[in-house]
């Protein structure tokens, strides 16, 4: 792995410190050197345990979350611990209404973009705004849905307009993104614990 220029200059200054407080340890404690080692390798091993743990905790973290990142024109999301993807799209729901982060479970057994009633809310949607005239079928038995027109959708530099969807009326925890939205991308490739989108 390459190392690029901030993480080699976060390394320098990191031995600078650790050598400017080594040198003042050396130089306060003279002749005690036998003691001074002993506490120098029991903070080390408890640094060493502490950067083990929050690298534990972090990579831990990506698991149970899931991780959404882009790269040379690629969005690489990775499985979650539930053994899902999930991807954040930046959506302009009704005309006029402020841009929102909405957080989409990846089920490409659905053709559509589904919302819940909680997202189509804060979108934008009040009850008026929804005709639930449409029905689907769904783990928990059918359940009616009203379509809607969303403004603009973005997944990273792609924005995509007056991209149809669906509003869920039952009990639906997390909006569902469809292969309906999923086949505007070039390539969608699926390895292992990492799924990649093509802008």
């Amino acid at each position: 792995m390459e190392l690029g220029g901030d993480e080699i200059a976060r390394i320098l200054y990191v031995s600078i410190l650790g050598g400017a407080l080594l040198g003042y340890a050396l130089v306060a404690s003279r002749g005690n050197i036998g003691t001074l080692l002993r506490h120098l390798m029991l903070w080390g091993l408890l640094l060493i345990g502490v950067a083990a743990a929050y690298g534990l905790w972090q990579d831990q973290g990506h698991r149970l979350i899931g991780v959404q990142q882009e790269r040379g024109g690629v969005i690489e999301l990775t499985r979650d611990r539930s053994g899902h993807f999930h991807v954040e799209l930046k959506i302009s729901g009704p005309s006029g209404s402020p841009p929102q982060t909405v957080r989409f479970m990846i089920d490409t057994g659905a053709t559509d973009m589904v919302l819940s009633r909680a997202d189509a809310q804060r979108l934008g949607y009040g009850e008026g705004d929804l005709a639930f005239l449409g029905t689907a079928r769904t783990a928990n038995g059918i359940v009616r849905t009203a379509r809607v027109w969303l403004d603009e959708v973005s997944l990273g530099s792609r924005t995509d307009r007056r991209v149809p969807a669906l509003v869920n009326e039952g009990e639906l925890h997390v909006s569902l993104l469809g292969m309906g939205y999923l086949s505007r991308f070039s390539r969608i490739e699926i390895e292992r614990d990492r799924l990649r989108i093509a802008l």
